[in-house]
């Protein structure tokens, strides 16, 4: 039987981390055990398969990334190492046992050769696998690198932190560029938008800042969200992002007009760890702290249009279901959506933990 999106994928751990193939129905998930994994996905029921399993991992595994050749997957831990693996079998091709003096929290390949790494005490490297070594070092933030992005030429490196800044730095020139003001709360997570020319950027404070491309000492917008936090956040189109909370609830948000379109899904009342696009931006994955990786169809995002003109509209009202899987959904959400934004009730109180470490 075919379904709209793939079955849910059950884990014995919480899945902290978890990246889409760029060409492939493939997904990589690494876990609190420091276990990863590797699945295929299918909308066939009763499709989805465990390809292979990996448990070199001494601590738990804080982020997955494949290779933009999609034939490497890169993991980082807890306990401070890199791992580079063979996306056909799993097996362990390259590591750096002590990468970084602190707990390694993200990853970010950047081109065939060149990645980056974040660390918990602000630390970032840039490393070059041709020499097998760090070709750029830096320690320009206080607190720890939550997320990462790189333009298209692979040339500029931004970086969010726990300190609330947006590092900027060269990565063809190997140098700091530029540190911008300190938002409130955590920064989160950063995507570009705009065909590059805004970048936004989620707070632990709930809040959406805008940067433009050209303009990183200061933010240039923001946008608050009746969320909790911002914890995860990627684009699905040049305006449009998908972000998750605590309180457990995916909204697409569609930036410049600043608009709340909806509900994408929800792991109900769990707090949401990472999301994943497709190649193609037809799917969303997500996991959360209830150990499942679930698949949502975002295929209708690209067809909304989302106007100016802001109607006023009673605070409070339910958000939007923009998904068959969304809680509350109905027949005319569609029909909803050109009144402007969606209102949305108070978030749900979630546990604030650091991703089961």
């Amino acid at each position: 039987r075919l379904r709209d999106t793939p079955e849910d994928i059950c884990f014995e751990a919480t899945a902290n981390a978890i990246a889409l193939h760029p060409a492939r129905p493939l997904l990589a998930a690494g876990d609190v055990d420091g276990d990863v994994y590797l699945y295929s996905y299918s909308c066939t029921e009763g499709e989805n398969r465990q390809l292979w399993s990996s448990g070199h991992h001494l601590k738990s595994c804080r982020d997955v990334a494949f290779s933009q050749d999609g034939q490497k997957l890169f993991t980082v831990s807890k306990d401070k190492s890199v791992h580079i693996l063979t996306v056909e079998e799993g097996r362990l091709e390259t590591r750096f046992p002590k990468a970084h003096g602190s707990a390694l929290n993200c990853v970010l390949p950047i081109d065939d050769h060149v990645f980056a790494t974040g660390d918990d005490g602000g630390a970032l490297k840039v490393w070059d696998l041709r020499k097998g070594d760090a070709i750029l070092e830096a320690h320009q933030q206080e607190e720890y690198i939550s997320a990462m992005a790189v333009d298209s030429n692979g040339k500029i490196l931004l970086t969010a932190s726990g300190d609330g800044t947006l590092g900027v730095f060269n990565v063809k020139r190997r140098r700091f560029e530029l540190l911008s003001e300190p938002q409130n709360g955590d920064l989160t997570s950063v995507a570009l938008l705009k065909r590059g020319k805004k970048v936004a950027c989620g707070s632990s404070e709930g809040t959406i800042y805008l940067f433009n491309w050209d303009g990183f000492g200061a933010a240039s917008d923001r946008f608050a969200l009746r969320a909790e936090s911002v914890d995860c956040m990627v684009p699905v189109t040049d305006s449009i992002v998908c972000v998750g909370s605590l309180d457990g609830v995916i909204r697409a948000v569609n930036i410049l007009p600043n608009r709340v379109l909806g509900c994408v899904g929800q792991h109900l009342g769990e707090p949401i760890e990472q999301l994943a696009v497709a190649p193609g931006g037809q799917l969303l994955a997500s996991c959360a702290h209830d150990q499942k990786v679930k698949f949502w169809d975002v295929s209708g995002l690209a067809a909304l249009v989302v106007d100016d003109y802001r109607k006023k509209k009673k605070k409070g009202g339910p958000l939007r279901a923009l998904s068959s899987k969304a809680v509350g959904s109905g027949e005319d959400f569609f029909a909803d959506l050109r009144d402007g934004d969606g209102d949305e009730p108070g978030a749900a109180a979630g546990s604030d933990s650091d991703g089961g470490d």
